[in-house]
């Protein structure tokens, strides 16, 4: 059986922008089977956001295929902050803020990764134990100053000033790169477009301390650009977390079959683990039937199955088709939260009040006139049902534990409407 051909694999999703040694690196996958590679990532927060996950799905397919990943919790580094994409420096954050966003990131790689053929290391451990001699001496005699600023991270900061700390993170990223080569036969580092100076710096270092024909990769992931030429990765709202706190399944889920059908297929071959006739079928059903979303339905179903299990995505369903169909009873309050989140709100008092006036006291009617119409009309509907008398009550106790009325005018327009 032939073996796997995960670069020409990736090639055909577009995952990757350049590579050290495309040749060099086909021929050891062709010769081993025990290629490991590590991609690396500050703790600047507690949680990734999408746009962070690109390169850790590389990673994962390199796992899927046999191989050993290593992520790489940048502890040391994120005490210093990476100048790359910033046209300022970075805050530094305390060692409490450190420890507690590698805890989270360990915790949210365990869930993606498992506990299989997998590890997850943090340069803490060796670059903390680096004083600042053996830094200049081991280290430091191998970087030429000029070499530095013409990388692309360093120039574009130049004009408005880079530190001496911000200077050094490639020296730092470059030795980890060192260290897990070394120590733990690591031989590819993957990361954004972004990484480039900073891949290629370690490569260069591994050669000059272990020799010229140590192997030694670098390949790093296209920028992610959406079809309005935008950048990947936000939302109405700002960022779309990994951490259901920060986004919930429901909104996470909402994201991805919200995409353009500009995108979809580009995303499938990106965020999913579908085969190629998969992606390809999906591909014909969007020409085809665009109306039918089936692309957009699978890509939010296997990246939301990725990153919050089953049961995230059965919970992200059923608030959508709740949503959808109006029948919203059965929700719970937390559902409920999830789903209405974005939507328009509005508050009122607990006592039970006349549906006219309390649409028109909620602002969700501007007249009572136009009120009492569109009641009559059967355009609106409390807590999931259809209220065709201007005579009925709304009241606030009777459902969602007495927190909340659902008000819905017409097909898909929702109001949360808080009880104080």
């Amino acid at each position: 059986m032939a073996k796997f051909d995960i670069l020409e694999d990736l090639k055909w999703r577009g995952a990757i922008n350049q590579e050290t040694d495309e040749e060099g690196l086909r021929k050891y996958l062709a010769e081993h089977d025990d290629l490991a590679l590590y991609c690396g990532t500050d703790p600047t927060g507690d949680s990734l956001h999408i746009g962070h996950l690109i390169p850790f799905m590389i990673l994962k397919r390199f796992q899927m295929a046999g191989y050993h990943p290593v992520i790489l919790i940048g502890g040391g580094t994120g005490a210093i902050g990476d100048p790359s994409g910033r046209k300022t420096e970075r805050t530094l954050q305390t060692a409490e803020q450190i420890k507690h966003n590698e805890e989270s990131l360990t915790n949210q790689m365990k869930k993606l990764f498992g506990t299989e053929n997998f590890e997850i290391r943090n340069n803490a451990e060796w670059l903390s134990k680096l004083n600042l001699i053996d830094f200049l001496r081991d280290y430091g005699k191998f970087f030429q100053v000029n070499n530095m600023i013409n990388k692309d991270v360093v120039a574009s900061r130049l004009e408005n000033g880079i530190s001496f700390t911000e200077f050094t993170y490639q020296i730092l990223q470059a030795i980890d790169f060192y260290h897990l080569n070394k120590d733990d036969g690591v031989q590819l580092q993957i990361g954004g477009s972004d990484q480039w100076g900073n891949i290629t710096a370690g490569i260069d270092l591994i050669h000059k301390l272990e020799g010229a024909d140590r192997p030694a990769f670098g390949l790093t992931i296209p920028l992610m650009l959406k079809a309005d030429g935008t950048k990947f990765g936000k939302s109405a709202g700002g960022a779309v977390w990994l951490d259901p706190e920060k986004t919930s399944p429901y909104e996470f889920y909402q994201f991805w079959i919200n995409q353009d059908d500009r995108d979809v297929v580009k995303y499938l071959k990106y965020f999913t683990f579908l085969s190629r006739e998969e992606i390809e079928d999906l591909a014909e059903k969007t020409e085809k039937e665009p109306w039918k979303r089936a692309a957009q339905k699978k890509l939010a179903e296997e990246v939301t199955k990725f990153v919050h299990g089953e049961a995230g995505l059965e919970e992200a369903k059923m608030i959508t088709d709740a949503l959808f169909s109006g029948n919203i009873k059965n929700l719970s309050v937390a559902q409920i939260e999830q789903g209405l989140k974005n939507a328009p709100s509005a508050e009122a008092g607990n006592e039970k009040k006349n549906i006219v006036d309390f649409l028109v006291d909620t602002k969700i009617e501007p007249s009572k006139r136009q009120a009492r119409e569109d009641v009559k009309n059967g355009a609106i509907y409390v807590n999931g049902d259809r209220e065709q008398s201007t005579d009925f009550e709304v009241d606030p106790s009777s459902d969602f534990d007495g927190k909340y009325v659902i008000i819905r005018k017409g097909k898909r327009k929702y109001t949360l409407v808080t009880i104080k």
